[in-house]
């Protein structure tokens, strides 16, 4: 018996265009609008830290909800801020968007971030940061809800 290779794989594409129509997959990711803020943004609301962390300091999410998974922040803080030791229960990643920023991880030697700098965060992985002489703004994306605990010294 010889199949009709040329119909058989038109169908096999219209048999798979209709499963994804209708498991809503592409209305789905239609449905979602793009984001482009900027650290400036006059639109941005700005919300304060955790209570252990310096004067001055606050958070603005950029997207998503910060009690949910995948959530965006900015996190400002003035000149020559110290940031306690402190840990998150997500792993976070990091981008300093302006200033210049002293991180230390526990066990680890001291990382200098500059403007553009990648960072890393493992989950609860203890760590303290310094601001230098220029206020900073760290954007920060946490893969599970936000969180921030502070680690007392012994």
């Amino acid at each position: 018996m010889k199949i009709n290779n040329q119909n058989y794989q038109l169908k096999s594409f219209a048999i798979l265009i209709m499963f994804f129509l209708s498991s809503g997959v592409f209305a789905q990711e239609i449905a979602e609008n793009s984001v482009a803020i900027s650290k400036g943004d006059s639109n941005l609301e700005w919300g304060a830290c955790p209570d252990f962390m310096p004067d001055g300091c606050n958070i603005a999410v950029l997207h998503g909800n910060p009690a949910e998974r995948n959530a965006d922040i900015f996190f400002k803080v003035p000149a020559n801020a110290n940031i306690p030791m402190h840990t998150h229960t997500s792993p976070e990643r990091m981008i300093l968007v302006s200033g210049e920023m002293e991180v230390t991880y526990e066990g680890e030697q001291p990382q200098t971030l500059k403007e553009g700098s990648y960072a890393y965060g493992p989950a609860n992985k203890p760590h303290s940061a310094k601001c230098g002489d220029a206020p900073c703004v760290l954007f920060i994306a946490f893969e599970d809800p936000i969180d921030a605990m502070q680690v007392e010294k012994d």
